[in-house]
């Protein structure tokens, strides 16, 4: 069966993965870009963005591996937006413009239905109202055997972790203190869950820790 994966989330030494006040114009809420500031300069950020070629190293290639094997992803309607209760309309398409980074069958959690979105580049968003186990099941069926990869924010990286469904993730631990923001750890009993930490690299702008689900 194909595994599923956090890969690159970034988090603070005192464990928020996200700044507070998320809206418009802070995607990541307010500090929040700080978090991902080791994967801003990479090879692998510039390439998507059409930037040049970025840096190579450590950082770059562990981003590059986060990309591996993967056949879809599952994201909070958070990342998928700053919209709130029922969707206005279809006007909002994501943060990332006509031809999204995903490049296969994304799958947002989200209490409101509203019709998949086809977008340039192969990435399809569909909308799950029936909750986690539903929307890794048909991530799962459309990822065939390739792996899912459940790209955030922190609330839905947080229910996984609490029903025990994550597989791995890993962890680009920022040398910053946010003081508040989306906690990630608050409340959950990780070794109770069946989690260890596995490895620990430091690259140029963070240190990378892979959790490993207990077979």
């Amino acid at each position: 069966m194909s595994k599923l994966r956090v890969q690159s989330f970034g988090v603070s030494l005192d464990g928020y993965g996200a700044g507070p006040d998320q809206d418009l114009a802070n995607p990541l809420g307010v500090g929040g870009p700080a978090l991902m500031e080791w994967f801003f300069p990479t090879r692998t950020f510039q390439r998507m963005h059409g930037s040049g070629d970025g840096e190579t190293g450590i950082d770059n290639g562990i981003a590059e591996k986060g990309f591996d094997g993967i056949g879809a992803w599952i994201i909070g309607r958070n990342m998928f937006g700053p919209v709130r209760g029922p969707w206005p309309d279809d006007s909002w398409k994501g943060w990332w413009g006509e031809e999204p980074p995903y490049h296969v069958p994304v799958f947002v959690l989200t209490h409101h239905a509203r019709a998949p979105l086809a977008m340039a580049g192969g990435t399809t968003f569909h909308f799950v109202t029936e909750g986690i186990h539903a929307a890794l099941e048909q991530a799962r069926a459309a990822a065939g055997a390739r792996d899912v990869r459940i790209g955030g924010g922190v609330a839905t990286v947080r229910q996984y972790l609490q029903a025990g469904l994550i597989d791995e993730l890993h962890l680009a631990v920022r040398p910053i203190v946010m003081g508040r923001g989306e906690a990630l750890f608050q409340g959950l009993d990780l070794p109770a869950l069946g989690y260890e930490s596995v490895s620990s690299v430091p690259g140029e702008r963070a240190t990378h820790v892979v959790l490993r689900k207990r077979n």
